[in-house]
């Protein structure tokens, strides 16, 4: 009994924020879930970003989806990842189904349904909110990361950009880029080498190859006009609730470049959007990023150093990134290292791959008297999990094995109908919707060299018939001048004289 007690004393010490929390579940010892020793997350601490873990089926998205619903409810907006389609049930309230009520007496917690606002976006031909950037707000540095280009194909990129700037060239979207390319090895490459040095036909080639393979992806739907605007995703409902922002990326789970080129671009614009909050009770956004391995899988080191980078300096913001994912490692250390709220659900050691993962996984919590770290991870039920976040003062908490509250809103999928009720109702969708195609460096460049081939042509028309007139006289004069000679030759005199000498006699 006197451990038992030492164990609810030793969470109570570390979960009990004195401002607003959130509430996860209730601590478990010995296989007994102990209402006491509740598990609390401070709001404030929100922004020092996250890890959620665990094996296929062990309650990774239903974490998500606590949060993210709690933290709606505290006026946080929050964008999704919804990767496997299942999140979008957010927006309506839970069947209350009595398993769940059975759980939330074991922890001693009242259960109520609730649904949050939501708003569904998309990059893709999914039904949404269309998402959308201009080539010019990613910039040649931000691009050419995403590209993975050479150090001279970087160059080139700067020029091409610089050159669209001084002659007022819009770049929008990949097929303005793709012309200036072009334009910049073939009817331009005199006036651009006269002014910015020259470009190789070779390295332009190899940019265009890879802004092929990424159209390939469908990042053309990404790309243009009208762009997106991150404020947008900070709204609150008429009662003060925060948007839970779902972003549809079902149809892109192959897609690994075109997830990692609009994440990266995503938080490159808040960070240079959001001013700077230091820090408050509360974030000003939480993103959760699910299946967040298809970030890191492919992502060259130029852009993962770009990741890393983003997630250290965001914080500042007021914006919390959660990664949501199978196995900690899968996301780097460095990045790893970042992360204050930790939930750990199950992992399964069925070989000796897994039980070094496993091993490794234990070391990256905090070290208990109350728990072998190792045995628990496996020992894990679905909805269980091991958590350990920061206290007020930013210091990590204990370690708590916990059985967690159930989410609010339904567990499931909304259909077809509700979904385009939804969007129905949208603002969102009505301002960003409509498609837009303006004159830009395509349409530009296009006339130039229409323009140009033109005077080529009417200069080459004029030419060939100066040549035809020059030619016309060159043949007159010559045969007056054989006349000429004919009528002043030798020849012809003595011939003329004869005649007249005969005529004469």
């Amino acid at each position: 009994m006197e451990k038992r007690q030492q164990f609810i004393d030793h969470i109570s010490s570390g979960y009990q924020p004195k401002g607003p929390y959130i509430y996860l579940g209730a601590a478990m010892y010995n296989g007994e879930t102990i209402p006491e020793a509740a598990v609390k997350v401070p709001l404030k601490m929100m922004n020092r970003h996250g890890l959620i873990a665990g094996a296929t089926g062990t309650g990774k998205s239903k974490t998500l989806q606590i949060l993210a619903e709690n933290l709606s409810e505290q006026g946080v907006p929050v964008l999704l990842m919804d990767v496997k389609g299942d999140l979008s049930g957010i927006a309506k309230p839970s069947n209350g189904e009595t398993f769940l009520y059975e759980r939330h007496e074991k922890i001693g917690f009242p259960f109520e349904t609730k649904a949050a606002p939501v708003e569904l976006l998309t990059i893709s031909e999914q039904k949404g909110v269309r998402l959308r950037a201009t080539v010019s707000e990613f910039g040649p540095v931000l691009l050419s990361r995403i590209l993975d280009v050479t150090s001279t194909q970087a160059g080139i990129m700067a020029i091409i950009f610089k050159y669209c700037d001084d002659n007022h060239l819009p770049l929008l979207d990949l097929k303005d880029l793709k012309k200036v390319l072009q334009y910049a090895t073939d009817e331009g490459r005199e006036e651009i080498e006269k002014e910015y040095g020259r470009i190789s036909s070779a390295s332009t080639g190899a940019i265009l190859r890879k802004i092929v393979s990424l159209e390939q992806q469908g990042a053309e739907m990404f790309f243009g006009e009208r762009s997106f605007d991150v404020k947008d995703l900070t709204r609150k409902d008429e009662n003060g609730q925060g948007y839970v922002n779902i972003f549809r990326l079902t149809d892109i789970q192959d897609k690994p470049a075109l997830f990692s080129t609009f994440m990266l671009s995503l938080l490159a614009e808040i960070y240079t959007t959001f001013p700077e909050k230091g820090d408050s009770e509360k974030p000003e956004l939480v993103l959760f990023i699910d299946e967040a391995h298809l970030i890191f899988d492919q992502a060259s080191k130029a852009l993962l150093n770009q990741i890393e980078s983003i997630v250290k300096l965001i914080r500042s913001k007021g914006v919390g990134i959660y990664f949501v994912t199978q196995n900690p490692t899968d996301v780097p250390s460095e990045v790893l290292g970042q992360l204050g709220l930790k939930i750990q659900h199950a992992l399964r050691a069925f070989t000796a791959k897994d039980r070094k993962a496993i091993k490794l996984t234990a070391e990256n919590y905090p070290i208990s008297e109350f728990y072998d770290t190792k045995n628990e991870i496996t020992a894990l039920g679905t909805g269980e999990a091991l958590i350990s976040a920061l206290d007020d003062k930013g210091r990590p908490g204990p370690l708590a094995a916990t059985m967690l509250r159930a989410p609010m809103s339904r567990m499931d999928v909304l259909t077809g109908k509700e979904l385009d009720e939804i969007i129905g109702k949208s603002d969102l969708a009505e301002k960003y919707n409509e498609d837009i195609d303006r004159e830009s460096a395509y349409e530009l460049l296009t006339e130039k060299i229409e323009e140009a081939e033109g005077e080529r042509a009417r200069k080459k028309a004029k030419s060939e018939r100066e040549t035809v007139k020059e030619s016309g006289s060159r043949k007159q004069t010559k045969t007056e001048g054989a006349i000429i000679k004919v009528l002043t030759s030798a020849t012809f005199i003595r011939g003329v004289m004869g005649v007249l000498n005969k005529l004469l006699k």
